[in-house]
């Protein structure tokens, strides 16, 4: 049974999530604060995080940006739950890690469709993806051009990831995206190519792999 930790200091709130996924055969922990939190963390790892933004102490970006550093946790999926409804908002929580983002008031069933779509993403059999001079180990979170370990960003890992998922087939920016950071984004999609430009740049030579496709968006392979 797959282990959900919820951050979030609204009792009645928190309630409502533990019972709504414990419905739904999930196992909950719940955490008013993120000290209780992390001491739960060192002591069993969750199979995914609901987190509040809002957090006395440290915040909900504090907590998430911690998650990501850590080595033992930077994989653990999390979607960010706060009241702040701008395109900035979510923009900072997604590009800081996060995979998904719900914003209050959401419905019960939403919540929990989006946790279990999480947790079956997280839970697909990983395999080594590669392409010419690049190799993806999605076992080990590790990716070398020529044999040589390359350090990405969480976002910059799930472009490349995608993208030699679908090598040979262009990919929409949109798509890009909704798939990396987990959500159908509709505005500007300048954070897709900024991205792409760093990751470019982090895999040297090799970054000329990921071809521009005009109008479209990008693509490994042919």
């Amino acid at each position: 049974m797959a282990l959900v930790y919820i951050v979030e200091d609204d009792v009645d709130i928190r309630e409502m999530e533990a019972y709504a996924l414990s419905s739904a055969g999930l196992s909950v922990a719940s955490f008013p604060e993120g000290k209780a939190f992390f001491a739960a963390v060192r002591n069993q790892l969750p199979d995914l995080v609901l987190l509040d933004v809002m957090l006395p102490g440290e915040d909900g970006m504090t907590v998430l940006r911690c998650l990501r550093a850590d080595a033992a946790t930077q994989a653990i999926p999390i979607i960010m739950v706060t009241a702040k409804t701008s395109e900035a908002d979510k923009v900072r929580g997604l590009d800081s890690g996060a995979d998904d983002y719900l914003t209050k008031p959401f419905g019960v069933m939403e919540l929990v469709s989006r946790c279990k779509a999480l947790l079956r993403r997280a839970h697909r059999k990983s395999a080594v993806l590669a392409f010419e001079s690049i190799e993806l180990d999605d076992d080990r979170h590790r990716v070398t051009v020529d044999g040589h370990e390359t350090e990405l960003t969480f976002k910059e890992y799930g472009l490349l990831k995608f993208l030699l998922e679908n090598s040979g087939t262009p990919v929409t920016r949109d798509r890009l995206m909704e798939a990396v950071w987990g959500f159908a984004f509709t505005g500007e999609t300048r954070t897709v190519d900024m991205h792409i430009k760093t990751l470019r740049k982090k895999l040297g030579p090799a970054g000329a792999l990921i071809e521009t496709v005009r109008n479209v968006g990008y693509r490994i392979g042919r």
